[in-house]
């Protein structure tokens, strides 16, 4: 199946191919070769994760002819997911590809710059305002004041999200006293506003939840994540693109590691982030219109897939918005960032000014 042209940024997936293959005309003898264990937040043989091993680092190497590799690592092979910044920091890892949003017990700005409750619609947005919007600058910011040898490389969000539910969640009004799984934070202070019950259960457990009726719906993940775990099977009211969150997936590394490379090697250090996240996006949202079609045209599986009107989604991001303001008060940093969606959400429409 090739995707809905309507997925693809051409002019920026040419600009990629462009640079990338730019990148390959300029020598990189200056550095040793060089091998980089980097750890993300997904497990082995997870879609992203493979798709990451087994297509994009050959293509890194290829591009920097050899001069440097990566080798990937699941979650918490080194260290715990949540300690990796300080891995990096000391030279014990050279990089992370992981969620910003693990870092929120150090720091609120890391809650609003690692996910946005119920704001973007689209990565695209997100890896926007990363690029664009100045989030790439705030969270190297953010890392400078807990960890002096990190550098971000590159940040964005890899999928829409979808929103599991066992009973249908048509508007708004709908959510009011549904319990519901959600992180603690950020997340459960917008569903609670939106008059949700939100219950904080770590992710294994979501499926026995629904399925006991400990829960109603969940925060959760993809539609194509939530298919692979049998969500579906006994949650039948989906709604997709969800409601909720859509995490943003940074690539961080040593700075001493980043300052040994060349100018060109950085530069294709860059460009090749760039291009993996929007493949990854393209590869998810094909992936999840498919299953989606599937279950809009196959009445005996029982699935109704839900799409929230325009009207609902804006007035949930309006809730969510005064949540977020209140969340980073207490935070300069967390204030700016804060500040700094907005003025970007406005410059793009998502709100009114």
């Amino acid at each position: 199946m090739r995707p809905d042209k309507s997925l693809i940024d051409i002019p920026r997936t040419v600009a990629f191919t462009v640079a990338a293959s730019a990148m390959l005309t300029i020598g990189t003898a200056a550095t040793a070769e060089q091998t980089w264990k980097v750890q993300t937040s997904m497990s082995a043989g997870e879609s992203f994760y493979t798709n990451i091993e087994e297509r994009w680092l050959p293509k890194l190497e290829a591009m920097t002819g050899g001069e440097l590799k990566i080798e990937l690592t699941p979650v918490g092979s080194v260290v715990p997911y949540n300690e990796t910044m300080d891995a990096i920091d000391q030279g014990i890892l050279q990089g992370d590809i992981t969620a910003t949003v693990y870092f929120s017990g150090r720091s609120k700005v890391f809650a609003i710059l690692g996910d946005l409750i119920a704001g973007y619609e689209t990565p695209d947005q997100i890896g926007m305002f990363c690029y664009h919007g100045g989030g790439r600058e705030l969270i190297q910011e953010a890392f400078d004041t807990y960890a002096e040898n990190v550098k971000v490389v590159g940040c964005g969000s890899i999928a829409r999200e979808s929103f599991t539910s066992k009973v249908p969640i048509r508007t708004l009004e709908d959510l009011k006293g549904i319990k519901m799984r959600s992180p603690e934070g950020l997340a459960a202070e917008v569903f609670s506003r939106a008059g949700a019950s939100p219950v904080a259960l770590p992710s294994s457990e979501v499926y026995t939840s629904l399925d006991k009726g400990v829960i109603d719906a969940s925060d959760f993940s993809s539609y194509t994540m939530d298919e692979s775990v049998g969500l579906h099977e006994i949650a039948k009211f989906p709604i997709y693109p969800g409601i909720h969150s859509m995490p943003v997936i940074q690539f961080t590394v040593n700075k001493a590691a980043w300052d040994s490379l060349t100018e060109a090697q950085q530069t294709i250090l860059d460009v090749w982030y760039r291009a993996m996240i929007d493949d990854l996006i393209m590869d998810n949202e094909i992936t999840d219109r498919e299953l989606v079609a599937r279950d809009r045209n196959d009445p005996a599986r029982g699935v109704e897939v839900i799409d929230w009107s325009k009207e609902d989604r804006d007035k949930l991001r309006e809730i969510a918005a005064g949540a977020w303001a209140d969340f980073a008060e207490t935070d300069d940093l967390a204030k700016r960032a804060y500040e700094a969606n907005i003025a970007f959400m406005k410059k793009i429409g998502l709100l009114a000014e």
